[in-house]
């Protein structure tokens, strides 16, 4: 089965490979098959975003494709950055150490107590020509840091605590916090889907995309 992973990013292209590794699927990147689209995010949840891309890519590349959207929901500032995290303080805030910096100013004032905070993901899986869209999630729970720390990530990950462990998600190395991670989670979620279409695949006989 060749899976198409909806990004543009060759670093999340990898990141999947590590976390759906041992599936028989054939995991192909956009620029493998001279793919190049923008899929413009204008959903108001995670759920949107995912399908939309997940969607937009399946057609484009005429086969099933996933793809993912995540973000971090910070409780003291009503759920922001949420949905535009990727976007937040644009067009200013150019770079994850940009948009970093603007969130702990935002949180500036907030006693430890109340910078609790939840890292979310929905991965998409989608059929060509089709409207039907399959949805796994994950979610980690934690707390905004005062100072980034760590540097096995990107994005939130430096500030992002696990209080568990004390450690930020940038602290961590990639087996644990693939481990925890809220795409970890959702990964798993997506294997078992994944798993299930095989199955369906191979009793029913080899798609007309694959």
């Amino acid at each position: 089965m060749r899976l198409l992973v909806g990004t543009g990013n060759p670093g999340k292209v990898r990141e999947f490979g590590e976390l759906l590794a041992g599936l028989s699927v054939d995991l192909t990147a956009p620029q493998d098959i001279g793919l190049d689209i923008d899929v413009e995010e204008t959903g108001a949840t995670l759920e949107e975003n995912a399908a939309l891309k997940a969607r937009a890519y399946a057609d484009a590349g005429r086969m099933t494709a996933l793809a993912d959207d995540s973000g971090l929901f910070v409780d003291a500032l009503d759920g922001a950055p949420g949905v535009r995290s990727a976007r937040y303080g644009a067009p200013r805030a150019r770079t994850d150490e940009d948009r970093v910096l603007l969130l702990l100013r935002a949180l500036a004032d907030t006693p430890q107590e109340r910078r609790t905070a939840a890292f979310r993901c929905v991965i998409a899986i989608a059929e060509p020509g089709s409207g039907n869209v399959q949805m796994a999630k994950g979610e980690l729970r934690g707390i905004i840091g005062t100072v980034p720390r760590g540097t096995n990530g990107f994005g939130y990950d430096p500030i992002f605590i696990v209080p568990e462990h004390g450690k930020t998600m940038a602290e961590f190395d990639s087996t644990t916090k693939n481990a925890l991670s809220h795409r970890g989670q959702a990964a798993r979620a997506a294997r078992e889907i994944i798993t299930q279409r095989l199955a369906h695949e191979h009793s029913e006989g080899p798609s007309k995309y694959d």
